[in-house]
């Protein structure tokens, strides 16, 4: 019973992480005036402030002391910050600036530039259902070339900043909390000075909008941490596999509210284009489900062998036991 509720909170952990994630777009246009780079510091800012308080309230800090004793780990620490940095200022500007559709494609075709960066920079081997899906996911983006008039560099933007910084975060292996702690806390000199520079010239829109307007500016951090830790939550509770599809959650919800919310135009090319993607993430997706399901098979049919034989040898055990204390 309790593994089963373990699960099921992990998968609502899950499902709330990347609905959140799904309808941030709702969010960002709320507090214009200000610019996707005043957004993002404030960001920066106040994530560091939320993942404090909750470092706080865990009692979670000896792992500082050994992060600063790893030059190595600070150094890619650092650029998985700027390459964070990157990923959100550019989300932020592209949903203020009506490209929700283009930005939720960056998110669709990030499984497949992670797994072209595992073979290109990893050296490893893709199975032939990964080659024909990376291969999809290829051919999509030159039909959305042509449909857009222009290569979609948001979303190859988007998809290759996210990857890299996935690739850095394995690579650095350290839990939810305490890497968006390092990171933002890389992140927070530059941005509280570059808010201290906005406000003496007069331009930062934080106090100058009244107190709503600054109070949704420091809900950023909420905005950044809790789906955080509510997608930390899920991936000790459910199978990498479920979390997995869980992930395209989050891109259909931007795809949606680009189309049904902000009205972003979707002429036949960018839906081919789309359409491409989609069947390239259902070849992936029954690549990995097939996968997984023949792991398990392998691994249960060891488990029972191994049971097998350990019978046997406990049999053999007391039949040996059994002929010597028979009388001679």
């Amino acid at each position: 019973m309790k593994g089963k509720n373990e699960q099921r909170a992990g998968l609502l952990s899950g499902f709330a992480a990347y609905g959140i994630w799904g309808v941030v777009p709702l969010f960002w246009p709320l507090l214009k005036p200000a610019g996707a780079v005043e957004i993002l510091a404030h960001r920066m800012v106040w994530s560091l402030a939320v993942v404090g308080v909750g470092l706080l309230v865990l009692r979670r800090w000896a792992w500082i002391g050994a992060l600063l004793r790893q030059p190595r780990k600070l150094g890619l620490l650092t650029v998985a910050a700027a390459t964070i940095t990157v990923n959100w200022g550019l989300y932020i500007w592209s949903v203020n600036n009506g490209h929700v559709v283009e930005a939720s494609l960056g998110y669709f075709i990030n499984p497949l530039v992670t797994i072209a960066m595992g073979v290109l920079l990893l050296g490893e081997r893709l199975r032939p259902v990964q080659w024909v899906a990376v291969g999809t996911g290829a051919a999509a983006v030159l039909v959305l070339a042509i449909g857009y008039g222009r290569p979609p560099w948001i979303s190859l933007a988007l998809a290759f900043s996210f990857a890299t910084y996935g690739l850095i975060k394995k690579k650095v292996d350290m839990g939810g909390l305490e890497s968006l702690t390092a990171e933002t806390a890389v992140l927070f000199v530059p941005a509280l000075g570059y808010l201290l520079w906005l406000g003496a010239a007069g331009e930062s829109s934080f106090a100058a909008e009244g107190v709503g307007h600054a109070a949704l500016l420091a809900a950023t951090g909420l905005v950044t941490a809790i789906p955080l830790i509510l997608f930390g939550a899920a991936a000790i509770r459910v199978p990498l596999s479920t979390l997995g599809l869980l992930q395209y959650l989050a891109p259909v919800f931007q795809f949606g509210l680009g189309i049904l919310y902000f009205h972003e135009e979707m002429p036949p090319e960018r839906w081919a284009g789309f359409g491409l993607v989609w069947v390239a993430l259902a070849l992936l997706t029954w690549d990995a489900l097939r996968t997984s399901r023949r792991t398990r098979a392998r691994a249960e049919a060891a488990r029972a062998e191994a049971a097998r034989q350990a019978e046997v040898a406990d049999t053999a055990v007391t039949l040996r036991t059994a002929a010597a204390e028979q009388p001679r």
